[in-house]
């Protein structure tokens, strides 16, 4: 019998439904393997939409007044930011964080590890692809368990009737992704006091920081509301960044000098992560893959499934990929500009080995690129870095002077 099969397939157009089918409702997370449970009915009215729609709604409005009130001040830090109280809040505030990512990191790597199927198993890559594209139902090929929207049922190839367990592992959403994802979803709300240290310090929150922060909110909340299966990427991805940005942050809090190597990684991989993020779970909704199934009188037949099933999860998904894009669009824009600029000196300075020159023209506008979305997303929060406007630099400083409006001249310190 020939190994079953994974290729690629449009969606289908049923799945485009706004506002998303309301079923099914989110499964709570098993009660075995954590620290402690979340109790259900937390569970269930911290996924009800009103929630982010609110405290998002709330935070924007804040930072904006905040804004406005800092700007009236000319910028005078508020007298609390210049007491030792504070300070100790905010050592503590990122050690919490980095301490909490880093955990939630390595909770979703076990559940990785217990839950996804190696290519070089019986079932080869549709094996591996159904064991990520399927979160619901025991281990194996066929016993999956999917929503019918359609029935209003739960349903597997091998016949399994019924909701899912949420006592049976061997699959991500009882394996760690309810739990796991749930806490990041509500660390989403807590995340905001990097906005009011930086207010606290008399800085502006930039639009684009405040339209993260609140994003996230909502795109967290869609993902586990809906039980869409890409959201474990971003858990997974954004507390490994967020395990290493807030140990930076707490670092830089004591005034120790981080090598720019280090920052220059930081960055690019915060910027990587959501455009990689976002392309990877747009990707979903176009995989599909062939399970064989016995029919009865006419043996082993092959059934098409799709790694998506219902509205909600096509929403989270799409939500999540627009929710990113004026990120992955700054970043290109910044990328252009940055690499232009550096090509037009190079020439300049009379490079004749052009591809070698063009690797490492890339590969520095990378970088700037990376900067320049974080100094538009941060404005003058950006602590601990020191660029000085040489041969080498001249493309990143430009870039993030352009992100502020500013023009850039002589040597520049942030």
């Amino acid at each position: 019998m020939a190994a079953p099969i994974v290729f690629a397939s449009y969606p289908s157009a049923s799945l485009f439904k706004f506002p998303p089918h309301s079923d099914p409702q989110p499964i709570p997370p098993p009660h075995f393997d954590y620290l402690f449970t979340i109790p259900e009915n937390w569970y269930t009215a911290a996924l009800d939409a009103k929630v982010p729609i609110t405290i998002a709604a709330v935070y924007a409005v804040t930072a904006k007044t905040l804004n406005i009130y800092n700007k009236s001040t000319g910028k005078k830090p508020w007298a609390i930011s210049k007491t030792k109280a504070f300070h100790a809040f905010v050592v503590l505030h990122n050690i919490f964080l980095a301490v909490y990512s880093a955990w939630t990191w390595y909770g979703m790597l076990r559940g990785l590890q217990s839950t996804i199927v190696s290519p070089n198993g019986p079932d080869g890559w549709a094996g591996t692809i159904d064991s990520f594209c399927k979160i619901n139902g025991p281990a194996g090929l066929r016993n999956a368990q999917t929503y019918n929207a359609a029935s209003g049922t739960w349903r597997s190839l091998s016949g399994i009737e019924g909701p899912p367990s949420r006592e049976q592992s061997g699959r991500m959403w009882n394996n760690g992704l309810a739990f796991y994802g749930w806490l990041f979803y509500i660390s989403k709300f807590y995340e905001v006091f990097d906005t009011l240290i930086i207010l606290a310090k008399g800085k502006l929150s930039s639009t684009l920081q405040t339209y993260h922060h609140a994003g996230a909110m909502m795109a967290m909340w869609a993902g586990m509301r809906y039980m869409s299966v890409p959201i474990w990427i971003f858990v997974f991805f954004n507390s490994a960044i967020h395990s290493l940005m807030y140990t930076y942050y707490t670092v830089t809090a004591f005034n120790i000098r981080v090598p720019t190597v280090v920052k220059r990684s930081l960055t690019s991989l915060q910027i990587s992560q959501f455009i990689i993020g976002a392309s990877a779970a747009m990707v979903h909704s176009f995989i599909s893959y062939l399970v064989p199934v016995q029919v009865a009188g006419s043996g082993t037949k092959y059934q098409k499934v799709d790694c998506i099933d219902t509205t909600g999860q096509t929403f989270a998904i799409w939500l999540n990929v627009f929710y990113l894009a004026p990120l992955t669009y700054l970043f290109v824009s910044f990328f252009i500009a940055s690499y232009l600029r550096r090509s037009k000196a190079e020439i300049a300075r009379g490079k004749t080995d052009r591809r070698r020159s063009n690797v490492a023209l890339a590969e520095k506008a990378s970088w700037d690129a990376a900067r320049g979305i974080e100094r538009e997303m941060y404005g003058e929060s950006t602590e601990g870095v020191i660029i000085e406007d040489s041969d080498e630099s001249t493309g990143a400083t430009e870039v993030q002077h352009r992100a502020n409006g500013v023009k850039a001249n002589g040597k520049n310190k942030y």
